[in-house]
């Protein structure tokens, strides 16, 4: 899937919103600069938040919940986890629980990635624009792709 500027970055956000639900986890793989956070503001934006969310980078986990948003999210920024060991401490899997979460950079996890996790990259192409691919777990076949 190609898209073409930041509108269509924010719009797949907030498609991605309309089909996620708590338990769900979006990741989101790609350079700097590829489009992750802004995909993620795009759906947070669609979940209610109110003015732009802030890249988690230096909180590494921003959560959101009502009556800010219609469900629970938790942002994730992994960019500056050192070691895949160290997410134990972020409480991830408890926050899975009841909040969706949306991961930035989830290589940083290694192997303890969800093996159920919509995996998205964003890649930018010489014609201008991104280049998404998914991964599709089974729990996404029947909402992917988003419409």
């Amino acid at each position: 899937m190609i898209l073409a500027d930041e509108s269509d970055t924010l719009a797949l956000g907030a498609k991605l919103a309309a089909l996620a639900r708590p338990g769900d986890v979006i990741a989101l793989s790609g350079g700097l600069g590829a489009g992750k956070t802004t995909l993620a503001r795009g759906l947070l934006a669609a979940l209610g938040l109110p003015g732009e969310a802030p890249s988690p980078t230096f909180a590494i986990v921003q959560t959101y919940g009502p009556p800010e948003t219609r469900l629970q999210v938790a942002h994730i920024d992994l960019y500056r986890l050192d070691d895949p060991g160290d997410a134990a401490e972020l409480g991830l899997d408890d926050l899975r629980y009841d909040h969706l979460l949306v991961v930035e950079w989830p290589e940083r996890l290694g192997a303890h990635l969800w093996h159920d996790a919509l995996q998205l990259r964003l890649e930018p192409v010489p014609a201008g624009g991104r280049r998404l691919t998914a991964e599709v777990p089974p729990s996404w076949e029947a909402r992917w792709p988003p419409i």
